[in-house]
């Protein structure tokens, strides 16, 4: 592998990198601001990775469906979970269970 070769690999991957950083944030953003919308508490602070696949947005262009998942409680005790839905760096729906029912959030700015 030429110098130049292995400098492109290197720099693809740190673009690759860089961009699913860039997404868990937003969709760490995200996932706070619907806790506290529905006045719920963030467990963890944290989003993980559940499902990465290719998909396309209305206009045909090819991006990353991510879906991540988070943890929250709403009385310090149980765990429940939610999952927040992107296409690209757009956040498509925060969706919470929880034994009152199924809260989707979502947030016109990022959809």
């Amino acid at each position: 592998m030429s110098p130049l070769s292995f400098l492109l690999a290197l720099g693809v991957l740190v673009w690759i990198w860089v961009a699913a950083l860039r997404a868990r944030e937003t969709a760490l953003a995200a996932c706070r601001r619907a806790c506290r919308e529905v006045d719920v508490e963030l467990l963890d602070h944290t989003v993980a990775l559940a499902r990465l696949a290719p998909g396309r947005a209305a206009s045909g262009r090819l991006h990353l469906r991510r879906t991540y998942a988070f943890e929250f409680t709403t009385d310090d005790e149980l765990r429940h979970r939610g999952r927040i839905r992107m296409l690209g760096n757009r956040i498509l729906s925060v969706q919470m269970d929880h034994p009152g029912g199924t809260t989707l959030v979502r947030h016109p700015d990022d959809a």
